[in-house]
């Protein structure tokens, strides 16, 4: 063994012979890698060694057993003992003094125990949740999906398990290019579709290419989805608010701006509401053949229509200037990470050589599974049944808010999975309603938060999700809400 020094690190007794009950302890934490078999046990008592240093289980300054006392002691061999002091003293984990044995070093920092939950959630004990964006995760067709997933692997070649074409499985991309352009009229050519892990990374992907294109900053819509502008930011892209008018993204603003990118969500715009008109869909794609210039659209609820006829994707009136993205965020799950990009032909390649240095390819057998449920009808099925759903909360919160909020102004409520509500002025001002309605457990998301400076004034204005909570969830919670903006206190309500 290698030596650092003669003079051992001042720490713990000893646990040299096993003496004491700590050591006892530790010691049994490599019994196990005493026991499996031979072919193994080497790496496995050094594995189980870097893991007590790393818990802390042996701390900074502790003495080992001699080679010879812990080989007895675990009945193997004194060689593997010898072996792993040797390895873990050149991985820093042990130091060794000529004539003072091995002691476990302080290189190492013991790791922090468990692991944190980082997955959005409401501060504090919450009664009901009315921020927007996630559907209602019970509807994910467990059954139906479970079933393809066992078909899938049944048929899978050995061959499908290596690593992927990075724009994703051939019959997904023949699958989504078909889907889209029969329920959204969508130019998709599967040679130039890319599946990415939801509309996110679909955004940074896009945002890498502009910035080695030599664009600085890209347009986004005010008030418009927050998340776009940290997406682009972790891209090197700064974001310009540009405002909104009763027919969609204002073009002269656009126009004085001097980007060449801008993301919109022209179907459904969030949080608004507002299907852009055919003469601002028009105005917006001149913009872009004129600049040379690149729309992303962010499809993000395009396939929920209540009221109305749905609305073709602006992709399909210029495939060449319009990045189309989606995902099966809202109509199966967020938690499956799986969406879509298409790309005009100029960027297709390098978006795919992106995609390959960042993930080399979303996971195949997730992939084959969204493909047979595609094709064989199980996602058409899925869509009616959320829209069946979606339409039945939609009313009850429309009927519950009507009922509790007299004079409530509501928009939005054709399509989606949200509602825009501005309340009568005299529930305002805004700050004292939502520090109530927080006191009372409920949690709400202000249409200021989606604007770029964030400022409120006296009106109450509300971005309500629906989509997630059953009809008696929805008319129980505004209840709730209504009491607690009236009276000041929280509502005794068990949670839901």
């Amino acid at each position: 063994m290698t030596s650092s020094g003669t003079n051992p690190p001042p720490g713990p007794a000893s646990y040299d012979g096993g003496e004491g009950g700590g050591a006892s302890a530790a010691w049994e934490l490599l019994l196990p890698a005493a026991s499996a078999p031979a072919r193994r046990r080497g790496r496995a008592l050094q594995s189980a060694l870097r893991d007590a240093v790393r818990s802390g289980r042996l701390p900074a300054g502790t003495r080992l057993p001699a080679s010879r006392e812990l080989a007895a002691d675990l009945g193997v061999s004194r060689g593997l003992v010898t072996e792993a002091y040797e390895q873990l003293t050149a991985e820093s984990y042990l130091r060794a003094g000529r004539g003072a044995g091995t002691w476990v070093s302080g290189a190492v920092r013991p790791a922090a125990q468990g692991a944190r939950d980082l997955s959005p959630r409401a501060p504090g004990p919450r009664v009901v949740d009315f921020r927007p964006g996630t559907p209602d995760l019970a509807l994910f067709p467990r059954g139906a999906w479970a079933a393809t997933h066992r078909t899938v692997l049944d048929r899978l070649p050995h061959s499908s398990l290596g690593y992927p074409d990075p724009r994703g499985l051939p019959e997904l991309r023949v699958a989504l290019a078909s889907l889209l352009a029969r329920r959204r009229g969508v130019v998709a050519d599967p040679e130039r579709l890319v599946v990415c892990s939801g509309v996110a990374q679909a955004t940074t992907l896009l945002g890498f290419v502009l910035r080695e294109r030599g664009e600085a900053a890209v347009g986004v819509e005010d008030p418009g989805s927050p998340e776009h502008a940290s997406l682009f930011a972790s891209t090197g892209l700064k974001t310009l608010p540009l405002p909104l008018d009763d027919e969609g993204l204002a073009v002269e603003p656009l126009l004085r701006s001097g980007v060449r990118a801008v993301v919109t969500t022209p179907a459904h715009q969030f949080p608004t509401g507002i299907a852009y008109s055919s003469g601002r869909r028009g105005a917006l794609l001149d913009w872009a053949r004129r600049t040379s210039g690149v729309i992303m659209e962010d499809d993000y609820d395009g396939d929920f229509r209540y009221d109305r006829a749905p609305v073709g994707a602006l992709q399909g009136l210029d495939p060449e200037h319009v990045v189309y993205t989606g995902s099966v965020s809202k109509s199966l799950a967020p938690g499956l990470r799986l969406g879509w990009l298409i790309a005009p032909a100029s960027m297709t390649d390098a978006i795919v050589a992106r995609k390959r240095t960042m993930d080399l390819g979303n996971p195949s057998v997730d992939q084959a599974v969204l493909a047979d449920f595609v094709a064989g009808g199980g996602y058409d099925r899925q869509l009616r049944r959320c829209q069946r759903a979606y339409r039945e909360r939609r009313d009850a919160m429309t009927e519950a808010l009507s009922a509790h909020f007299p004079g409530v102004e509501v928009s939005g409520i054709s399509a989606g999975l949200h509602i825009i509500a501005r309340l009568p002025e005299r529930f305002g001002p805004q700050d004292e309603f939502l520090r109530r309605a927080a006191a009372a457990g409920i949690a709400l998301r202000a249409l200021s938060d989606c604007t770029a400076g964030g400022a409120r004034d006296s009106t109450v204005r509300l971005v309500l999700g629906y989509a997630h909570l059953a009809p008696a969830v929805v008319e129980h919670g505004v209840r709730l809400l209504a009491e607690a903006v009236r009276h000041g206190r929280a509502p005794q309500a068990p949670a839901v």
